[in-house]
């Protein structure tokens, strides 16, 4: 099974109150060394085999059509998922 990264992010012109919250956080947790936090959003696509172009291209079609909102959001990123590069976060703590 092949797997298809796409990576979407507000546009630079757009306000991300999450990020501000995120980035007012941080020193608060003594780490000052960020200047700026933006916040995005990651989507996995699997497909039967390997990824192929045909793929490749119905993914950025997805990315541009669905996955964002042209309005506000840039599609920054779709390639195919890599076995050296993880899917997601680990899950950890309690109920993991």
């Amino acid at each position: 099974m092949g797997r298809i990264v796409v990576d979407v992010m507000l546009k630079p012109e757009i306000l991300d109150p999450q990020g501000q919250a995120v980035r007012g956080a941080l020193p608060r947790l003594g780490l000052d060394q960020f200047t700026d936090v933006r916040q995005g959003k990651r989507f996995v696509l699997s497909v039967d085999g390997e990824v192929t172009e045909t793929h490749l291209a119905s993914a950025r079609e997805a990315a541009e059509t669905l996955l964002s909102n042209p309005v506000i959001e840039d599609v920054v990123n779709v390639h195919e998922l890599t076995t050296d590069e993880p899917e997601q976060a680990p899950i950890t703590g309690a109920g993991a």
